[in-house]
């Protein structure tokens, strides 16, 4: 099932976004509004990456250039949802800032699964007759 393999390539990216985060902003204490985005970047790419390979068909609507493009805008506003929801967590409901994170990426995995899945990697559009 799509949703599983991309649970598991969403799981890698995860893993290499929240890395980042816990190396950069909790060890070395760098602020982690600056962090999150740059870790976010590499974890998108590494999400295309594996996601072209074992959970959608790379090409069946868009050029491969306009993909990516269409990847990063999709990952864009999900860095957008990840900034607020890390930003509320932490500064307004003082949670603990690895808690704040995993939340984050759970909320931003939904986003990108569905958007990914119903426009980026869909299927041409059938043309009508008229």
């Amino acid at each position: 099932m799509k949703i599983l393999r991309y649970l598991i390539v969403g799981g890698v990216a995860a893993s290499v976004d929240i890395g980042f985060f816990f190396l950069f902003a909790k060890l070395a204490g760098f602020n982690y509004l600056v962090v999150a985005p740059l870790g976010f970047v590499l974890a998108t790419w590494v999400n295309y990456q594996l996601s072209v390979r074992h959970v959608f068909r790379s090409g069946a609507r868009f050029t491969r250039g306009r993909e990516i493009f269409l990847v990063y805008v999709v990952s864009v506003i999900g860095l957008l949802i990840n900034q607020a929801a890390l930003f509320v967590l932490v500064d307004r409901l003082g949670a603990e800032l690895m808690l704040a994170k995993f939340t984050a990426t759970i909320m931003v995995f939904f986003w990108n699964y569905g958007t990914r899945n119903k426009y980026v990697f869909a299927p041409r559009p059938a043309k009508s007759l008229k």
